[in-house]
């Protein structure tokens, strides 16, 4: 994808946050990573939702600093480049700080598989990092060491919010709003009683459905 079309894309993208209630004013971040140039499309720092256009978008290189724009990048870009940098198969980066799944972090307590569509689509729990300060690598080492060994495309960090990956910007998205769907039902099921996670078997049954045979090939 050409860099013109990833800046559409990723400010496209940066309204499904406020639309599907994964952030408040400006917090919150997207970025996508073009792998033939190995550029990343991010957002500015600080700006709404709804002042954002393509020409808003800033690009930067792998090691966070600024090849195009004219405005700051958002104050996790360094953090989104050290994932990038850190798992090459991913594309795309969303962060969030959604309600019911940042209470988890806030709790430090990861999500537990309890539906079908989440084992579809994290094969299992949505772990919980560590806690990291904002502006430099360290969110991003926490991301990296709390997605080890999981099939999540989401990581919970404590007293923060949510990181998501994925192959597009837009998986990485989709992976945000799932984060954010599953967090609630865990909690209202709560209210009624004692959820019951999905055995394994079953999880690793549904996961690779999901991920190999559903949708359109």
């Amino acid at each position: 994808m050409l860099l013109p079309q990833l800046r559409e894309e990723v400010c496209r993208l940066h309204a499904e946050l406020p639309k599907n209630n994964l952030v408040a004013w400006t917090s919150g971040n997207i970025s996508a990573r073009d792998p033939a140039s190995n550029l990343v499309v991010i957002k500015p720092s600080g700006l709404r939702f709804e002042e954002l256009k393509p020409s808003s978008m800033v690009i930067t290189d792998l090691r966070g600093e600024t090849v195009e724009g004219a405005l700051s990048p958002s104050s996790d870009t360094a953090s989104h480049c050290y994932l990038y940098r850190q798992l090459p198969q991913v594309n795309g980066i969303a962060h969030t700080h959604s309600r019911y799944a940042t209470a988890f972090a806030v709790i430090g307590e990861p999500i537990p598989c309890v539906t079908t569509a989440m084992a579809d689509e994290f094969g299992g729990e949505i772990p919980c990092g560590g806690f990291g300060l904002i502006g430099g690598e360290d969110i991003g080492k926490l991301v990296v060491a709390a997605l080890a060994g999981s099939r999540s495309p989401a990581a919970l960090l404590r007293n923060h919010g949510v990181f998501t990956i994925g192959k597009s910007a837009e998986a990485a998205v989709k992976a945000a709003v799932m984060t954010e769907d599953n967090a609630a039902i865990v909690w209202a099921a709560r209210q009624l009683g004692q959820v019951q996670p999905l055995k394994q078997d079953d999880i690793d049954s549904l996961y690779q459905r999901y991920q190999n045979v559903y949708g359109q090939r």
